[in-house]
């Protein structure tokens, strides 16, 4: 009974406070007029109220549903206009930072459209200087152009009066001396890219070598393993292990030998189709070198020798897809590298607007006798070759074809008739080779070293250019570079770091030395070298250089075989080239007999046609010994000699002629 008293009273004076709350409330609404007025009673009413005091009426259970489910309606209304204000603050703030997103990524297309039309500015701005500078440099060089072209016209007015007042044998010797500046100024370009190419194509017959050697190695091991037989353990645990799989791997096997003698005879095919190639490459090579020895228009000779060219590539590669042994690939190989390059450096000589000279045509007809042996010996190798030599041959035995090639490149071996530019030059080392006792030296001592040995040329770079080999002496290479821009090539030897070898590309147009300041000019040089017991054996005046080959000078006896070749540019007065390998590899002390044979005995052993002026005792390299012998220079009415007599036995050992040409002076 309690608790259900105190839960009405809880309920009534709810519904006190929630009708109390709601007449608030509905006084401070702006609709609290029209609710006071549906509430309240009418005024007579109210006084008629007041007058009898009558107690207040309560409000019935329905209204009060009513109320509450305004109040709930209200309060619903209420929270929905909040709710869409704060979405139109949403929208209305990212309305407001799209609007900011787009004023920036504007701003950001501008700035950049700025940045492209400032640096198109800047473009037209540098086209314009550069096109400005064009302008200025073709201005300067027509303006150079010009005053060459007035220096050039001022020389052939000088040169119109000095020929009016010049001799017939004035007008000789000058058209000689000029013919001789040309000649060497080619030859001195030719010699440099030869030296280059031959430098390369020594790399690559070593490579070959290597492989050569490699495969011969792995030949001799696989026979040394077919040599040891397996024991009597192995060969019982073999049969018992591979017993039972005998017969399951017989089919595999048979397959195997199958697939193996096919690709044996693949091989065999490929070698075979190589050899063909061979001669088909060798027979157009002496097709083009016979037409070229008597082909005179330009465009048939750069024909003739890019088809050479490209035959001496293809015989290359040819080469080395067939396996013969080391030194039969490099005599042909060693051909086929000079043909090619001797190819090439004819081919700038026309595309240069020059043509080919004597002593040129007279090489295209060494090599092309060299290459019609070598053809003739391959030739009759295919036709004549039977299937056991060829099996023998693949197999890396020695046979009738290997001998056959060997023989093929021992024909390449055949020398021109070509001029020397000294006695003997062609020699090489006689004896021990010197350069082995000196102490070696790393690659930094030997870089410090060849900068003291260009002191004075003004270098400005120097790069090691790589590691060579020259008659067994180990070698560094530079290339240094001086302030003008211009190369030089120098060789260092590993032992003694003794400076072997140096060229420059450097040209020469003027003579302002003579031959005697040059041979000054050289010995101060070699002085610097710590060469001083030398002395100058033949001078040559090729065109705007001096070529002067020193000999080494023992008790008055002038050894040939330690030579040293220098090269003066007359122009400039310096030693643009030098070699110095003879010197290097040949100098030690002499002690030499007493000549059996005097002076005026060897003057008496040579022609009476023969006048002799000069006579110098010499020792000269003879298949690769020293032999004391009398050096005599002599003429006749036409032509001059050197002949060279035996200072033991009296018997001549060389005759020379002194020859002058377009090339300068030589000895043939």
């Amino acid at each position: 009974m309690k608790k259900e008293i105190a839960k009405n009273v809880s309920s009534g004076a709810k519904k006190v406070e929630k009708i109390e709350e709601k007449r608030a409330y509905e006084t401070e609404q702006p609709n609290a007029k029209k609710t006071v007025k549906k509430s309240a009673a009418p005024k007579k009413t109210a006084k008629k109220s007041a007058k009898t005091s009558e107690p207040k009426k309560e409000l019935t259970p329905r209204e009060l549903k009513q109320s509450a489910k305004r109040e709930k309606a209200e309060a619903k209304e209420k929270a929905a206009a909040e709710k869409r204000l704060e979405a139109a603050r949403k929208k209305a703030a990212k309305k407001e930072e799209k609007l900011l997103r787009r004023a920036k990524l504007k701003e950001k297309k501008l700035e950049k459209k700025a940045a492209i039309k400032e640096k198109k500015l800047e473009k037209q701005a540098a086209l314009k200087e550069k096109k400005a500078e064009r302008i200025r440099a073709k201005q300067e060089k027509k303006a150079a152009l010009k005053e060459k072209k007035l220096e050039q016209r001022a020389e052939k007015s000088a040169r119109r009066e000095m020929l009016k007042n010049e001799s017939k044998a004035e007008k000789q010797k000058r058209l000689s001396r000029e013919k001789k500046e040309r000649i060497a100024l080619r030859r001195k370009k030719s010699e440099a890219r030869d030296k280059a190419r031959e430098r390369k194509a020594q790399a690559r017959e070593a490579a070959r070598a290597r492989r050569a050697d490699n495969r011969k190695h792995k030949r001799e091991q696989k026979t040394e393993r077919k040599k040891h037989a397996p024991g009597f353990g192995g060969w019982l645990a073999a049969v018992i292990s591979l017993g039972t799989a005998c017969l399951a791997l017989a089919t595999v096997v048979t397959a195997g030998a199958v697939r193996m003698n096919e690709m044996d005879t693949e091989a065999a095919n490929g070698y075979r189709s190589t050899l063909y190639e061979m001669v088909s490459v060798s027979e157009d090579m002496d097709d083009n070198l016979a037409k070229l020895r008597i082909a005179s228009g330009r465009e048939e000779q750069r024909r003739l020798l890019t088809d050479l060219l490209v035959d001496s590539e293809l015989m290359e590669n040819a080469l080395e897809r067939i396996p013969v042994d080391a030194a039969t690939s490099t005599d042909i190989s060693s051909f086929v590298n000079r043909t090619g390059s001797y190819a090439r450096r004819l081919l700038n000589q026309l595309a240069s607007g020059k043509t080919l000279n004597e002593t040129e045509l007279n090489t295209v007809n060494y090599l092309y006798e060299v290459n019609r042996t070598l053809y003739n010996e391959l030739n009759d190798l295919v036709m004549h070759m039977s299937e056991s030599d060829f099996r023998a041959f693949l197999n890396g035995g020695a046979g009738n074809m290997q001998n056959k090639l060997s023989e093929a490149g021992q024909g390449t071996h055949k020398k021109p008739e070509t001029a020397v530019d000294a006695p003997f030059s062609g020699e090489g080392n006689v004896g021990e080779n010197q350069l082995v006792k000196k102490t070696e030296v790393n690659e930094e001592q030997a870089q410090q070293l060849v900068k003291d040995y260009f002191n004075g040329y003004h270098v400005a770079d120097t790069r090691m250019a790589g590691e060579g080999t020259a008659h067994g002496a180990g070698l560094y290479n530079y290339v240094l570079t001086d302030e003008n821009g211009n190369e030089i090539y120098a060789e260092v030897t590993k032992n003694g770091g003794k400076l072997i070898f140096f060229d420059t590309y450097e040209e020469c147009h003027q003579k302002n030395f003579d031959l005697e300041t040059c041979d000054s000019l050289a010995r101060e040089y070699l002085a610097t070298l710590g060469i001083t017991d030398v002395e100058a054996a033949f001078l040559s005046d090729t065109g705007m250089v001096a070529n002067i080959t020193y000999v080494g000078v023992h008790n008055g006896v002038r050894v040939y075989p330690e030579s040293i070749r220098v090269r003066v540019c007359e122009e400039k007065g310096r030693v643009v080239g030098m070699d110095a390998s003879g010197y290097l590899f040949n100098h030690s002390e002499r002690n030499f007999e007493d000549p059996e044979v005097g002076e005026r005995e060897a003057l008496e052993i040579i022609s009476k046609d023969l006048t002799p002026y000069e006579i110098h005792l010499s020792s000269v390299a003879v298949n690769g010994e020293e032999v004391l012998a009398y050096e005599i220079a002599c003429y006749t009415e036409t032509d001059s000699f050197i002949v060279y007599v035996d200072a033991m036995t009296g018997e001549e050992i060389q005759v020379y002629r002194i020859r002058e040409s377009e090339g300068g002076k030589f000895i043939r």
